[in-house]
Formats: C-alpha cells, sequence, structure tokens
C-alpha cells in the first residue's frame, strides 16, 4: 500500500512539473516586449526598421525647418535632438508615434511652445519615412 501512495505521489509530482515545465497560457513574448515597454498605440509601428541614409533625406526635407542641420535645434523653433532625453527615453515606435501626432504649443510638455506639427508639417511623409528619421536622428545623438 506504500508502495502504491508513493507512486501516486510521484506521479502527481511528476505531471505538476511536467505542466510548469510547458508554461503558461501566457502567449510567447513579441519583439515590441523584449525592450523598452511599447504602448498598444505604438505596436503598429515596432516592426518599421528605419533606414538613415533615407532618413537623412527625409530630415533635410521637412525636419530642418525648425531642428537645423545639425540637429541642435533653431533659436525658439525646435528641440536639440542630439541630447534630447525625451527623444532618448522613447523607444523607436514610441517615437514615430509621437511624430505622427506631433504636439501642440498647449500642451504642458511643449517646453518650446512652438507647435510640433503632426508629420512635421508634412503630411507626405510615410509612416516608414518617420522610422527612417529616426533611425538617423539616432545616429546623431550624443
Amino acid at each position: 500500500m506504500r508502495d502504491r501512495s508513493k507512486m501516486m505521489v510521484a506521479a502527481l509530482i511528476s505531471g505538476f512539473l511536467l505542466l510548469a515545465a510547458c508554461g503558461s497560457s501566457a502567449p510567447a513574448p513579441t519583439p515590441t516586449q523584449s525592450g523598452p515597454k511599447v504602448s498598444t498605440d505604438a505596436q503598429k509601428f515596432a516592426s518599421l526598421k528605419g533606414d538613415p541614409v533615407n532618413g537623412k533625406t527625409k530630415y533635410e526635407t521637412t525636419c530642418i525647418a525648425c531642428h537645423g542641420p545639425d540637429l541642435k535645434g533653431m533659436p525658439n523653433l525646435g528641440k536639440n535632438l542630439t541630447t534630447s532625453t525625451f527623444l532618448k527615453g522613447l523607444p523607436d515606435a514610441e517615437a514615430v508615434l509621437f511624430l505622427t501626432k506631433g504636439r501642440p504649443s498647449s500642451d504642458p510638455l511643449n517646453t518650446t511652445k512652438v507647435d510640433m506639427p503632426p508629420r512635421g508639417g508634412n503630411p507626405a511623409l510615410k509612416d516608414q519615412d518617420l522610422a527612417d528619421i529616426i533611425a538617423y536622428v539616432r545616429t546623431m545623438q550624443k
């Protein structure tokens, strides 16, 4: 009788261990979950891979007006993108989301009190173009 009880306990323990080894019913982590937290809104941009060479070209046609040719910002217009702690703290997908929305001058977090228009004021910029711009800016950050 004792042997049978021991076998049943061993079988139950083995079963629990087997179930534990199989993992939970939670989905496997996606690439967006492996790095810094990406919001649900930004997840649609997580698969975009930016091209810094194309990003430089796009930057020079739109962003340069406020952020300058050296990305250090124009007086009373755009922020210095080379040292921006805000931008450095954003995962790429969140940065693209930010560019799609912009930031109005009325936003309390807007320290320049100048509108940052959605897509830099250039509605022709596609999501991929914005990802490319972020990739370029990342190469210029200190």
